[in-house]
């Protein structure tokens, strides 16, 4: 199927400048245009004749428009402003072949209609393309620069300008990238602009407000026409939606509708032909104005090309090049002299415009690598400045004297380096990267100054909180009455020491006095921190200091010695002492006093907590209130406070509780002791014996028999006493004693009669001459009696010791050591 094929197309303006209203009218019939209200675009497109334009257009577009027949020769082929519907893009693209700029049938002075013809293009478009070879740019004529110049000023002046955009078609690319055609394009439509004189309401409108700038490059049609295709094809994709947000008109303004466009044009095209201002620039300003724009590119390229300023361009990137400005300023010198000589004899006027455009295109090629030269001056000029700025601290020189000197002969050297690196045509000012070099070195002071300082105070804050830890902890565990007196006298004394150290070290700083004020300060602020905290853990260990005081005192007399609950002591007046002292370490750790100003907590802890009932209510009779019931102590700022009222209360309570066990045991060890030690009855039961028992006692003494019976029976349990240590026993509690003592009475009982019977057969011995010989005879009676009135306690001595030498397992250690 032919693509063409749908296409309606009309001469919309012939070669003599007369509109076809006819034309146009039965066109918009035939397309329908009315019908499509704001939803259509206009897309024109201008360049030298015989440039492709209508191939560009039939390929681009599907429509058909006539083409030149190479093989026939180059001459006119489209005349006038043919105007066509492209097929199948949304939305509906209206096309405008314009005539050929300078053309040979028309000649150099009939221009007047090319330069209609582009007005009227760029007045009545969206989207203007503008075909030129590869070759031609940077060329004046050839690139429709001239042209374009006198249509922005015309347009400026007669219509309201609207956004159009303006694509830089690039035919017949050659191998430069057009990466690097786009900006020297660009720069040029910038350049036409910048130049054309604006109305008073435009003088600052920059080309964006008016203009959207395209740049694309086709391959030759004649020599690559697959790839010239394949490139047409892609780009009439763009054009589809090219009214859409982000399409090629899709900012456009001021859109007439399409029922009005055919009346909208004819004015637009009356405006134009009426205009006498549209004459081209005189041919030898023209001429001067390309031949002199050739020579300067030609220059560009060669400098460019240069290979002494492309090694230096490669090696200014990673180091410092000696003799940097002499190199560059004899290279650019010896361009401008060649472009000097070139373009002596044309317009004096476009000549000197147009060196001063080279030089300034040199130089600006040139400014990069000149910045990247200051910056491995100033990179190597800090390099130094750090080196021997350390070795001046290293060796014991004073900070600030070492950061002056060190600085000052730095900048020097840099002035002088900066001065070999300038160019001799450029007026470049190097004092903004001096600026930041003096910057980075004040900079790189500060943070020398700063490690220094952090590293002093550091240092200094060591030694403070390892000469306040551990004897404020020490302190605070023996708190008393002169606790915090002590910790404040020690506290001055390190705060002392390390002002007088850390002024000695910052002498050499040279700061001012409100700067060695804050870091004295901060000290300070810090000592009392390490105070403050210390104090803080021991608080929250208060309880069990309390007590471990307690059982301190408690347990242990005035000589530490372990207490010994004998009965003698006064366990009232010992455990009001211990909770005295553990009272005193609460006050002590309920708030830090490191000023010395007086409080009231111990009063108040005393009065509520250890003297009872009666001094809390004493207390409350004059405060009408319980100062523990609060969380803030009275003339204690809270910052201060360590231990509320509140809380100290509660530890109270709960240091009470867990106490009371010891004091409890206490009692009942003293009241065990005494009920050992006491074997005697009680004195009711000693006068009930005697007034009970007088008659018994009479009769013992009436019958001396049952009185030596008595006494007998007193010794046998005397020595059953000493051998079973019974007093020993019942120590240890009634039942153990009761039954350690049923199991060794018996045996005990059964070893004395033995004894005693062979005591007894031995004295009978002795008494018979026959077996014995003259020993005196003592019968167990009479060495009773005997013994009676020495040592009343010999027979029960022998006895004992008989005991022990043949049953010692009922022999006791503590009864050994009595009879001993």
């Amino acid at each position: 199927m032919d693509e063409t094929e749908g296409c309606c197309s009309t001469q919309l303006i012939d070669g003599d400048g007369n509109f076809n209203v006819a034309g146009i009218e039965n066109f918009m019939k035939e397309v329908r245009l009315a019908e499509f209200g704001l939803s259509y675009v206009v897309v024109s497109i201008m360049g030298p004749q015989s440039s492709g334009k209508s191939t560009l257009l039939n390929h681009l577009f599907h429509t058909n428009f006539q083409e030149m027949d190479a093989f026939r020769g180059r001459s006119q082929t489209t005349k006038g402003i043919w105007m066509a519907r492209c097929v199948g893009i949304e939305p509906c693209t209206l096309v405008m072949d314009l005539e050929g700029t300078d053309g040979r049938e028309r000649g150099e002075d009939d221009t007047a209609f090319e330069k209609q013809s582009s007005l009227f293009a760029l007045a009545v478009s969206d989207i203007v393309l503008i075909n030129m070879w590869c070759h031609d740019i940077g060329r004046e004529q050839a690139a429709n620069k001239p042209l374009l110049k006198t249509v922005f000023q015309v347009m400026m002046r007669l219509f309201s300008p609207r956004k159009t955009t303006l694509m830089f078609v690039i035919r017949d690319k050659t191998r430069t990238p057009l990466e690097n055609l786009e900006p020297v394009l660009r720069e040029d439509i910038q350049k036409i602009w910048d130049s054309v004189p604006k109305p008073q309401t435009h003088t600052e409108t920059p080309l964006s407000e008016f203009f959207n700038v395209e740049v694309v490059a086709l391959n030759s049609f004649e020599e690559k026409e697959e790839q010239f295709k394949e490139q047409v094809a892609s780009l009439r994709q763009r054009f589809v939606h090219s009214i859409e947000p982000g399409g090629l008109a899709g900012d456009r303004r001021a859109v007439v509708p399409a029922s009005g466009f055919s009346f909208s044009a004819q004015q637009m095209w009356k405006i134009i032909k009426e205009n006498k201002d549209l004459d081209l620039p005189a041919h030898k300003v023209m001429v001067a104005t390309v031949r002199c724009e050739e020579i300067s590119n030609e220059k560009y390229a060669a400098f460019t090309a240069n290979e002494e300023w492309c090694q230096v361009e490669k090696a200014v990137q990673s180091h410092a090049v000696p003799g940097f400005g002499k190199i560059l300023s004899s290279i650019v010198d010896v361009c401008l002299s060649e472009y000097d000589a070139e373009a002596t004899f044309f317009d004096e006027g476009v000549r000197v415009a147009k060196r001063k455009q080279l030089e300034q295109k040199l130089l600006q090629l040139v400014q990069p690598s000149h910045q990247s030269m200051l910056g491995h001056i100033r990179s190597e000029a800090m390099e130094r400045f750090k080196e021997i700025f350390g070795s001046a601290l290293s060796g014991g020189k004073a900070f600030a004297e070492a950061a002056s000197e060190c600085s000052e002969s730095c900048l020097v050297q840099f002035d002088e380096r900066c001065k070999d690196a300038s160019i001799d045509q450029a007026n470049w000012d190097s004092s903004k990267v001096k600026d930041k070099f003096r910057r980075d070195v004040d900079a790189h002071i500060v943070a020398v100054r700063a490690a220094k300082l952090a590293e002093l105070t550091t240092f200094y804050e060591k030694k403070l909180n390892e000469a306040l830890s551990g004897p404020v902890e020490s302190l605070l565990d023996g708190a008393n009455e002169d606790t915090w007196p002590a910790i404040r006298k020690l506290l001055r004394r390190e705060i002392e020491t390390a002002i007088h150290g850390i002024s000695s070290a910052l002498s050499g700083f040279k700061m001012d006095e409100e700067t060695l004020g804050d870091i004295l300060s901060r000290l300070k602020d810090y000592a009392r921190e390490v105070v403050e905290t210390k104090a803080k853990e021991e608080a929250g260990r208060v309880l069990i200091r309390m007590k471990e005081r307690f059982s301190s005192i408690f347990s242990h007399d005035s000589d530490s010695i372990p207490r010994v609950w004998t009965g003698k002591e006064d366990i009232r007046a010992i455990t009001k002492s211990a909770r005295l002292n553990s009272l005193k370490l609460l006050s002590v750790m309920a708030a830090i006093r490191l000023d010395e100003e007086a409080d009231s907590i111990a009063k108040i802890l005393t009065l509520d907590l250890l003297d009872g009932k009666s001094g809390a209510a004493a207390n409350k009779s004059v405060t009408s209130f319980d100062p523990l019931a609060s969380s803030t102590w009275d003339g204690v700022h809270p910052s201060k406070t360590l231990i509320t009222p509140v809380q100290c209360k509660t530890l109270w309570r709960q240091f009470k509780t867990e106490t009371e066990y010891t004091v409890t045991q206490a009692i009942s060890a003293q009241e065990a002791s005494k009920r050992n030690n006491n074997w005697l009855p009680p004195p009711w039961a000693i006068l009930a014996l005697i007034v009970l028992g007088f008659n018994e006692f009479m009769t013992l003494l009436r019958n001396p028999f049952y009185l030596l019976f008595i006494f007998i029976v007193f010794l046998l349990l005397k020595a059953l006493w000493v051998q079973l240590d019974i007093a020993g026993e019942f120590r240890n509690g009634a039942l153990p004693g009761i039954i350690s003592i049923s199991t060794k009475i018996i045996p005990t009982v059964m070893d004395l009669v033995r004894r005693l019977a062979e005591e007894g057969q031995g004295r009978g011995r002795r008494n018979n001459p026959q077996a014995e010989g003259n020993i005196p005879y003592r019968s167990f009676r009479s060495g009773v009696d005997q013994d009676h009135v020495g040592d009343t306690s010999s027979s029960c001595s022998s006895s004992e010791v008989g005991s022990l030498d043949t049953n010692s397992d009922f022999s006791s250690p503590r009864a050994d050591k009595k009879f001993q």
